[in-house]
C-alpha cells in the first residue's frame, strides 16, 4: 500500500507546487500508515529528482519517454494508472491545476476511484475517508466521504505548507510503452513567453479593475507590481474592454489562482471574480466604495482613489528597498 503523488515538472525542474504535493502526500501517508511514492514524467536529472525525497517521498519513479514529452491527458492517465496498480496505491494525490483537472477524471474511470477535488487540508479522518473542501466559490466548506477502495485527491494550490522531511528516497527509472492510439496530442510549434511572471506561478499578484479608470493609468500599477516582483492581473470588464490582455483575466471565467498575496486595485469584487481568487492566502483591497464586496473577502483594505493610493505605495516600497 502507498500514497502515490504525481509531481509535474517544468522543463526538467520542480516548483514549489510539486513540493507542496509531496508534503501533503506525506501527511496522508502518516494518517494511513503507508509510504509515499512520487511519479515524475519527463526528462528530469537525478539531482532534481532527489529533491522530492527532501519533502517526504520514500520512492521516486522517473518515467522518460519521447511520446510523453508533451502533456496528453489520456496517455498520462494511462501511465499513472499502471503505476498506481503496480504500487498498490490506495490514495493518489494530484494538483488541482489544469493538468490535474485533465488527468484526475480519466484516472477515476480507469481505477474506479472516487475523487475529492480541490481539497485544502489533510483528511479529517480515514474511516470513513473524509476530506475537507471549499464550496460555493469559497463561501462555504464541505466534508466529503469517499467510499471507493482507491481515492484521488486534487490539492488546491498554495493551500498546504511545505515541510522538509529529508528522506533517502530510492529512484527507479521506469521504461514504459505508450500505446500510440492513446496519445492524441501533436505539438507542431512551441512558443515560450519570457520576461513576464506567469499568473499561476506568482506568489504575489497585483490586479486592476475598472477603478483604474483608463488603460493609460496602468503604468503605476505595473510599476508597483514590478517593485514587488509580482505578476499583473485584471478583472473581466477590463479584459473585455481591451485595456489588458485576456490571459490576465482572473475569476470564475478566467484564471483561478491562489497566490500568497493578492492586491485588488479598483475591483468591486463580483462573485465571479472572488471565485477565482478566494484561495489566496491574503487579499488586500483598494477601492473608493467602502461597501464594495471585495472588502468582505479582504484581510486588509484601503478606502481611497487608486490614482492617489498607488503612487504612495510605489514610493513606500522604494523606501523599504533602500
Amino acid at each position: 500500500m502507498s500514497v502515490l503523488v504525481f509531481t509535474e515538472n517544468w522543463d526538467g525542474q520542480f516548483k514549489k507546487l510539486s513540493f507542496e504535493l509531496v508534503s501533503y502526500a506525506k501527511g496522508v501517508a502518516g494518517m494511513t500508515g503507508t509510504t509515499v511514492t512520487a511519479v515524475s514524467i519527463g526528462k528530469v536529472n537525478e539531482t532534481e529528482l532527489k529533491k522530492l525525497g527532501n519533502y517526504g517521498a520514500d520512492k521516486i519513479i522517473s518515467i522518460s519517454n519521447d511520446q510523453l514529452t508533451y502533456l496528453d491527458s489520456q496517455a498520462y492517465a494511462s501511465v499513472i494508472a499502471d503505476v498506481a496498480r503496480n504500487e498498490n496505491a490506495s490514495v493518489l494525490v494530484i494538483s488541482n491545476n489544469n493538468t490535474g483537472k485533465a488527468i484526475a477524471p480519466r484516472l477515476s474511470v480507469k481505477l474506479k476511484a472516487g475523487i475529492g477535488s480541490g481539497v485544502s487540508k489533510l483528511p479529517i479522518k480515514t474511516d470513513p475517508f473524509t476530506v475537507y473542501k471549499r464550496t460555493y466559490s469559497g463561501n462555504a466548506f464541505a466534508h466529503m466521504v469517499i467510499n471507493s477502495d482507491i481515492k484521488i485527491l486534487t490539492l488546491a494550490q498554495n493551500s498546504f505548507d511545505i515541510s522538509e522531511t529529508p528522506n533517502n528516497a530510492t529512484i527507479e527509472n521506469l521504461n514504459v510503452i505508450v500505446d500510440g492510439s492513446v496519445n492524441k496530442t501533436a505539438v507542431r510549434d512551441v512558443q515560450k513567453q519570457s520576461g513576464k511572471i506567469l499568473l499561476n506561478d506568482a506568489d504575489i499578484v497585483v490586479s486592476g479593475g475598472r477603478g483604474m479608470k483608463s488603460p493609460d493609468n496602468w503604468g503605476s500599477l505595473i510599476e508597483f507590481a514590478s517593485s514587488l516582483g509580482a505578476a499583473t492581473a485584471c478583472s473581466r470588464p477590463v479584459s473585455d474592454e481591451g485595456w489588458r490582455p485576456h490571459d490576465e483575466h482572473t475569476g470564475q471565467t478566467g484564471k483561478i489562482i491562489a497566490p500568497n498575496l493578492y492586491i485588488a486595485i479598483g475591483i468591486s469584487g463580483a462573485t465571479q471574480h472572488l471565485a477565482g481568487i478566494s484561495s489566496s492566502k491574503y487579499i488586500v483591497a483598494i477601492n473608493t466604495d467602502k461597501d464594495a464586496p471585495i472588502f468582505e473577502a479582504a484581510q486588509y483594505g484601503i478606502v481611497g482613489d487608486a490614482m492617489k493610493v498607488l503612487p504612495e505605495l510605489v514610493n513606500a516600497v522604494k523606501e523599504l528597498k533602500k
